[in-house]
């Protein structure tokens, strides 16, 4: 979705670093619409979009080597200021007839870096500030004009200044929670030196994202995936607020959901909102396309295309069906792959999708991250169950069962992952807890049940908390938490003989197991 009237948009150009939406987030978080475009984008669609400020990322590449990546020079010659960060720092200040190489000494983790000179960039932070680094090469002489305003412990350009242009360049990482301070670098040069006011909020969002979709749609008549989880609950409470009878939700019941979850997502959007919602028991269908398959990304591709083919199953039926509405989220599309993103797992809603669909995407999400589409949500209404239901992929249970899926190995993990939620509630953790589930291993283990031998099956216990699902950090739940999911999974559950913790975080890991 665009800015509110143009004005108030930063656009982030992505150099490939691992957490470039972070710079994204900041941003939004000052109230201020941010937008990541590619490296590649020219100065001329840049000067079109008439962004307030340009952010340059990091990224993985030296600045000097053969075909690393570069942006548009005359990007510096506009009148829109500019800040670059890390590798965007030592592109600017390459490109701009500066001095950049390796450095002797890398600088990587938490250091302080001084304050030597007077910027508009440091107004308000004291001389001495604690920040977080990760580079091995270094600015050794800045272009004409610029000014070294900061330096590191070794002495090295922290920070260089062209006030005049408005061309700033940073070599610490603002954006992350080691640099405490890093807000206020974002503040002053989104207010101070952009002359940015803040306006963007979740309400500007909502009629943004209602004439955006009326705008796309025309009279046409739009389907909605809507899986029951706070990303598809809300793209359906949006797109019916622009679009109103001429919504249609497909529910589609592959098999492979929660207990219970069939149930209530009837009961909450058929019965409680009252949207014409179609129920698609299609748990067969798709068990039988997964029949054999146990490589992750194939059952991914899979379901994403037997999704595709129900909801254009169902569209035939209610005719004259020319838009398909769903839940994509940022985080969604990051981890699917760009142009400057490697693929870390293809989302069915993303790397999923047939090339052959006729159905054409309506995603009033694509541009929000977790945390602001549950704000998004309490800003439309939608209860609190709903809004913060923990996060759930949408290729279901059978993402969360490794090797193949079949009912049996379905119902053993369903009745397993209920247990760990009701103990999680029990246990007053469901709010601070981003995502708590079971995944159930191609693996036995021998036990031993009422004097006799078992050869088991293993279950995995899953918990971490997160504020946008791209880092992760393993939860420390109480002993006794996990003692009663245990006992009750080896207990309850047939065929289950050993309960292992995953204490492994986001990176290396993903949250997900597959």
């Amino acid at each position: 979705m665009s800015a509110q009237g143009g004005e108030e948009r930063v656009v982030v150009l992505d150099f490939g670093a691992q957490y470039n939406q972070l710079i994204a987030r900041r941003v939004r978080e000052c109230g201020v619409y941010s937008q990541i475009l590619p490296y590649t984008t020219t100065a001329a669609r840049l000067r079109e979009m008439a962004p307030r400020g340009i952010i340059l990322s990091g990224g993985p590449a030296s600045v000097y080597d053969p075909g690393a990546p570069r942006c548009d020079h005359a990007i510096f010659d506009s009148v829109i200021p500019v800040l670059g960060i890390c590798y965007g720092m030592q592109l600017m200040a390459m490109m701009l007839g500066g001095e950049v190489s390796p450095a002797e000494r890398r600088e990587y983790g938490k250091t302080t870096v001084h304050v030597v000179g007077h910027s508009a960039l440091f107004h308000g932070l004291e001389g001495h500030l604690t920040c977080w680094m990760s580079h091995g090469d270094v600015v050794r002489t800045p272009p004409r004009a610029f000014d070294v305003v900061a330096t590191s412990e070794s002495m090295l350009t922290a920070a260089m200044a062209d006030d005049a242009r408005r061309l700033y360049g940073v070599q610490f990482h603002p954006e992350v929670v080691h640099t405490p301070w890093g807000m206020q670098i974002f503040r002053n040069f989104l207010f101070g030196i952009c002359g940015c006011e803040g306006r963007w909020t979740m309400a500007s969002f909502v009629g943004q994202a209602v004439e955006a979709i009326r705008a796309q749609t025309g009279g046409g008549r739009v389907i909605c995936a809507l899986s029951g989880g706070v990303d598809s609950a809300v793209a359906a409470v949006l797109v019916q607020r622009a679009v109103g009878d001429r919504l249609t939700c497909i529910f589609v019941d592959h098999g492979m959901l929660r207990q219970g979850e069939a149930e209530q997502v009837v009961s909450t959007f058929g019965e409680h909102f009252q949207m014409n919602l179609v129920h698609v028991q299609a748990a067969g269908r798709f068990l039988e396309r997964l029949r054999g398959v146990t490589d992750p990304e194939e059952k991914r591709r899979i379901i994403g295309e037997e999704f595709i083919a129900v909801f254009e199953d169902e569209a035939a039926k209610i005719g004259e069906v020319e838009f398909l509405a769903q839940g994509t989220i940022y985080p969604d599309v990051i981890e699917s792959g760009s142009e400057t993103a490697a693929r870390i797992k293809s989302h069915h809603n993303v790397g999923g999708l047939p090339q052959t669909m006729k159905l054409k995407l309506v995603e009033p999400l694509r541009t929000l991250f977790k945390d602001e589409v549950r704000a998004l949500g309490e800003e439309l209404g939608l209860p609190e169950e709903i809004v913060w239901r923990q996060p759930y992929p949408g290729p279901g249970l059978a993402v969360r069962i490794l090797g193949e899926v079949t009912r049996e190995r379905l119902e053993t993990l369903r009745q397993a992952d209920a247990i760990v939620l009701e103990e999680i509630r029990r246990a007053g953790l469901i709010r601070s807890i981003w995502q708590s589930f079971a995944v159930l291993a191609p693996l036995r283990s021998v036990g031993v049940m009422g004097d006799a031998r078992t050869y088991g099956h293993l279950i995995v216990l899953r918990a971490v908390e997160s504020e946008d699902a791209m880092t992760a950090h393993w939860v420390r739940l109480p002993y006794e938490v996990l003692e009663r999911i245990s006992s009750r999974i080896s207990n309850e559950v047939a065929g289950v003989n050993r309960v292992v913790y995953d204490i492994t975080s986001k990176p290396p890991a993903t949250i997900e197991w597959e």
